[in-house]
């Protein structure tokens, strides 16, 4: 099998050292990894001085100001094959004809479902009890692209962004795996049919009401953990003893020291709570 000279797309350390090593595996050569400043925060906290020296030193890094830069740097280098995920810019078509295997995305769901950019804020919102991962080709809308590999995985007990994604990295590195043998051996990519777009959370979302089933009530607090807001308001906020605050973590089982709140059908705890000023 002929090497690949691979592109990676990323903003995030984990996702680049995962996919280095991955690519590493299937013997393929990672020659670039392409990220971007965010200049305003839209996206969260970002450290790229401490993401670039965690990265191997053979790597070019390219960093484009603008979507019509993306093209000419991976011409730069002479792609294959561009791996993305965890990437804010919508990519332009001129840049997803530059390598000649195409661009490939992993998602964090069982795409068609949960297209957009917080995909497992929704899942936990919705109650479902496995989201999973898909790495699909990528065309010139979000997500939508003909899926390659895709595996399930269960969300499991409530828990922190941090230790969840930590669970879910393996199995990314399982799917791209599967998604790189299956490029390689011309397995045709299966079309997707149906789906939904769901973007971030806007202002509607951002109260608790108790009024609303305790489960419900439960999830939403735990989706604003991965998830940020699209307009002004950041939940999961509750007005308690006139005070408004932001809850950032609750149970459905008593907790000791937690805030008991009664909903429609039952208490919530209120474990982990923030001031909002």
């Amino acid at each position: 099998m002929t090497a690949w000279r691979v592109v990676i797309v990323t903003r995030i350390l984990p996702v680049a050292l995962g996919f280095h090593a991955a690519l590493r595996d299937a013997g393929h050569e990672p020659v670039a990894l392409l990220t971007i400043r965010d200049t305003d925060g839209r996206y969260g906290g970002f450290d790229l001085g401490g993401m670039l020296d965690e990265l191997p030193a053979e790597l070019d890094i390219l960093m484009p100001a603008r979507r019509a830069s993306i093209a000419p740097l991976l011409e730069s280098v002479r792609s294959d094959l561009v791996v993305c995920m965890g990437f804010p810019w919508k990519v332009p078509a001129a840049a997803l004809a530059v390598p000649r295997l195409g661009w490939i995305n992993g998602h964090p769901s069982l795409l068609p479902h949960h297209r957009g950019p917080v995909p497992v804020a929704w899942a936990i919102r919705a109650g479902e009890e496995e989201i999973g991962v898909t790495f699909h080709r990528m065309d010139a809308e979000l997500d939508t692209g003909a899926i390659l590999a895709q595996k399930t995985l269960p969300i499991g007990e409530l828990c922190e962004p941090e230790e969840f994604y930590g669970r879910m990295g393996p199995v990314v590195l399982e799917v791209l795996g599967d998604a790189l043998a299956n490029l390689a051996a011309g397995v045709e990519a299966q079309g997707q049919k149906g789906g939904d777009y769901q973007s971030f959370f806007g202002d509607d979302d951002a109260q608790l009401d108790f009024s609303r089933p305790a489960a419900e009530v439960h999830r939403l607090v735990w989706a604003w953990r991965f998830t940020i807001p699209a307009g002004q308001l950041h939940g999961a906020l509750a007005e308690l003893d006139g005070e408004t605050v932001r809850v950032l973590a609750s149970s459905l089982t008593e907790v000791e020291e937690a805030r008991r709140v009664e909903c429609a059908d039952g208490p919530i705890w209120l474990v982990k709570t923030e001031s909002v000023t």
